[in-house]
């Protein structure tokens, strides 16, 4: 059952009816029950994983709290939960990374492949699991009620995609005494609209226009496959914004805050700085549970600049089981890195940082530094979205050298004049339009200013207006999310 399904939208209410008229005491088995019919709606028998998972996480729990100091039964547990995330995300991909090596020594690739369904969500509730069994290694109470801690995973505004729960937070809220309140409708419905409009009239239309270049690069000027990147820029942020826009209005209509995941990440200053503003769930729990542990930057310049590039490769991979995500974790790791250095540069050489600080040049390098790291993103997505290395590096080498200028399918013509390429200025103009139409009001809802300074009738006629245009410029077939297959 997809957020933007009819399906979906007749669930919602009526859980939503459910939670608010039943007593108390039955409220979160009801939402429990009704998170994992949600889950079971794709395939039911995802329920034989996510189940014993569940059990296991909170039985181990209950153990580690009698010693929450043993570092072997905390390994343990995260032994157990990566083992079972390693075989059904990337079994069929260590097979085939092990087959490449046989042509190597001189014998026939086995092709070695395993009959295994990905779970939906398996990377974020995995990722819970761990964050729960870390937490209590590190003294906090776990969870008594198996319903509680079982809603805590499988709570269906933010199963299948994120973002990733802090347990103590959110376990709060389920235990609190909440009241019905129509503050939490009125932002709550809207934040649903958004979502829904960012994903269905914006990243779908999008995608049919990122799928005809990316597809093939080799058939595009330079020029034109940047205006792909750009594409799949705002496509990939559309889309994923647009589940969190959705859930998070879902979540609130149970009274129940769930954590931002995006800040206006494509006016990022810096790297460090777009991840600070991008699938900020994800980017905490890696500092927190990966960065840290593994030495943060407490070893020195060499063991920082280590951490940050096996904190942002382990990323690339938990976002897929391809050489592609590694290969876009190891970008940005190295691109942190980058950054790193250069500011530790720039404060310590001779007369640069007064340069820096000079008050007619301060502003250039601001906006130069944003354009600057909005097109290091979009060199990154570039990898995240090509599966096939060589076009993907193809595609980028083409972007960097801005050769061929021209099509090589037509290389009379230039951009706008190629046959089947009319709509971009206009779609790259809309595009711009709406992402600022849809970034500001998101923003404000974020700090809930949106609703205290805007008149309801101005809120009802943007609301209005974004359900006529998805009505009327939605595709035929509304694409799963991308952020579904991790």
């Amino acid at each position: 059952m997809l957020f933007t399904s009819l399906q979906y939208l007749v669930f919602l209410p009526v859980i939503v009816l459910l939670f608010w008229v039943l007593p108390r005491g039955w409220r979160l088995p009801m939402l429990l029950v009704a998170s994992y019919y949600f889950y079971a709606s794709f395939i039911w028998q995802f329920l034989a994983l996510i189940l014993p998972m569940t059990l296991f996480n909170w039985l181990w729990g209950k153990l580690l709290v009698k010693d929450h100091s043993n570092k072997k039964i905390l390994g343990v547990g995260i032994a157990v939960n990566l083992f079972i995330l390693a075989v059904f995300k990337y079994a069929n991909f260590f097979a085939d990374s092990l087959g490449a090596i046989f042509p190597l020594v001189g014998a026939a690739n086995p092709h070695w492949t395993f009959n295994i369904i990905l779970p939906l969500g398996i990377s974020f509730f995995t990722f819970e699991f761990i964050h729960y069994l870390f937490e209590i290694y590190r003294g906090k109470k776990p969870i008594d009620s198996f319903v509680l801690f079982a809603l805590f995973a499988a709570f269906f505004p933010t199963q299948i995609a994120g973002p990733i729960k802090r347990y103590p937070d959110f376990v709060a809220q389920m235990q609190a005494d909440n009241k019905l309140k129509l503050s939490d409708f009125d932002e709550g419905v809207p934040l649903i609209i958004i979502g829904l409009a960012k994903k269905l009239l914006l990243a779908d239309n999008l995608s049919i226009f990122v799928q005809m270049g990316m597809d093939h690069p080799e058939l595009y000027s330079a020029p034109e496959l940047w205006l792909f990147a750009y594409a799949f820029a705002f496509q990939i942020y559309f889309d994923f914004s647009g589940y969190t826009d959705v859930g998070r209005g879902s979540a609130l209509l149970f009274g129940y805050h769930i954590p931002i995941n995006f800040n206006m990440p494509y006016i990022a200053a810096n790297m460090a700085d777009f991840w600070h503003r991008w699938h900020v769930s994800l980017s905490t729990w890696l500092r927190d549970y990966l960065f840290i542990p593994l030495g943060g930057s407490r070893g020195g310049r060499w063991l920082t600049n280590r951490n940050l590039f096996l904190t942002m490769a382990l990323g690339g991979l938990w976002h897929g089981a391809s050489w592609n995500f590694v290969i876009w974790g190891v970008f940005h790791g190295l691109a942190l890195i980058v950054h790193r250095e250069f500011v530790q540069w720039r404060s310590t050489a001779s007369g640069v940082r007064e340069i820096f600080e000079n008050k007619f040049f301060t502003p250039f390098w601001s906006y130069f530094s944003i354009f600057l790291t909005f097109h290091a993103v979009c060199i990154g997505w570039v990898f995240f979205r090509i599966q096939d290395i060589n076009a993907a590096f193809l595609m980028v080498k083409r972007m960097l050298l801005m050769r061929p200028f021209f099509s090589m399918a037509a290389p009379e013509h230039f951009l706008v004049l190629r046959p089947e390429m009319p709509v971009v200025v206009p779609v790259v103009m809309v595009m711009v339009a709406l992402l600022l139409l849809t970034n500001l009001p998101v923003s404000m809802l974020n700090e809930k200013r949106f609703f205290q300074r805007t008149p309801a009738l101005v809120q009802a006629v943007f609301c209005t207006v974004l359900i006529v245009a998805m009505i009327t410029f939605q595709p035929d077939n509304s694409a799963p999310f991308i952020y579904f297959q991790f």
